[in-house]
């Protein structure tokens, strides 16, 4: 797996890729991340919404779609699958890393998807080019392949309570996965599921860049929350857009697909 490519190969390889703007916030933050996008991105870029690109027949926030629909989502924005894809984001939640998850998901080729290490951020910093013009690109002919063994639902994680087949690793804040502040959403109780442990996502980040933290650190981290690298691991968060933050990690760790509860605490933490 290429899960990460730098700032300096993104603006050698610029015209040899796919490019998506997958910023997405928290509705407290009060930001638009497509008004952002159509004032700033990199070239040739396309904006993805995480929220309308997601299952609109469900009550949870940008939930995984089905494979005709991701389809057409694809086609429409003129992807193959042949293409590989560069996904950056300017957000705090570094949510390029849903998207990322989204593609491994519905079997894009692994080698083929990557996120742009320290997002816009970074790359605004060192002073590389960002435009205002938004490229149209033809209507493809994409196809897709579900890998259910990727996502888990609401039983499988009742299930492992009891049975302990994985280990479950919440990607939310300590003071949000203690109970000791409430959630964004109103409708949530505050604490965690049974059994899981807590490994905030930001500290997989370095603050200076935003970029993933080595390797050899990352294995630190998760040993220093006491979690077993060797376990099957699954990740969950408030919505599912962190958790998949500590499943690229764990892939850059473990070379392993991240394996995430999609309804996440929005879910599960329904009072």
């Amino acid at each position: 797996m290429k899960s990460l490519v730098s700032t300096e190969w993104l603006d050698k390889n610029l015209e040899n890729v796919r490019i998506f703007d997958a910023s997405w916030h928290l509705p407290v933050v009060k930001r638009d991340a497509f008004q952002e996008y159509k004032e700033s991105h990199i070239k040739n870029s396309s904006f993805f919404d995480i929220d309308k690109n997601s299952n609109q027949n469900s009550s949870l926030p940008h939930m995984l779609t089905d494979k005709e629909e991701w389809e057409k989502i694809l086609s429409k924005y003129g992807i193959n699958n042949s293409d590989h894809v560069i996904i950056y984001d300017n957000s705090d939640v570094i949510s390029s890393c849903r998207v990322w998850y989204n593609f491994l998901y519905f079997g894009h080729n692994s080698n083929l998807i990557s996120i742009l290490d320290g997002g816009l951020k970074k790359w605004v910093e060192e002073k590389r080019s960002t435009f205002k013009e938004i490229k149209k690109f033809e209507y493809s002919n994409y196809q897709a392949t579900e890998n259910s063994s990727l996502v888990l639902n609401k039983n499988q994680i009742d299930s492992n309570i009891k049975n302990k087949v994985f280990e479950l690793v919440d990607a939310r804040s300590k003071e949000r996965f203690q109970g000791d502040q409430p959630e964004f959403r109103k409708e949530l109780k505050s604490g965690n599921i049974e059994g899981s442990k807590n490994l905030p996502f930001i500290e997989l980040i370095n603050k200076s860049d935003k970029t993933f933290k080595e390797k050899n650190k990352l294995i630190d981290i998760f040993i220093k929350h006491r979690i077993d690298i060797n376990k099957n691991l699954a990740f969950t968060c408030g919505s599912g857009v962190t958790a998949c933050v500590l499943g690229l990690a764990n892939s850059i760790i473990s070379g392993k697909k991240p394996v995430i509860y999609d309804g996440s605490w929005a879910e599960y933490g329904l009072k």
